[in-house]
């Protein structure tokens, strides 16, 4: 599956959640990362994640798409990072 993972958190947060996710995903540009994933990857994520925010103020977004080829990107401005097809 494809996933598309975007985060707000508390600025305490940012780089440990970075770290997390980065491990499973492709940073793209500030908050956001994305990749494929099998779904215990995605639990194991979720999970991690769930022990580190905040639940009370910070927000984490999955969007969980079949497969890469369903999303089509459209960039406006500089290309931060290119997410790999290649696993």
């Amino acid at each position: 599956m494809y996933v598309i993972v975007a985060y707000d958190v508390g600025v305490e947060r940012v780089a440990r959640v970075l770290k997390i996710c980065r491990r499973y995903l492709t940073w793209v540009q500030n908050s956001l990362l994305e990749g494929e994933l099998t779904p215990a990857q995605l639990r194991r994520l979720q999970q991690e994640l769930e022990r580190t925010i905040d639940r009370e103020n910070d927000s984490v977004q999955f969007y969980i798409l079949p497969q890469a080829s369903v999303a089509k990107r459209v960039t406006l401005g500089m290309v931060k990072n290119q997410p790999s097809q290649v696993i």
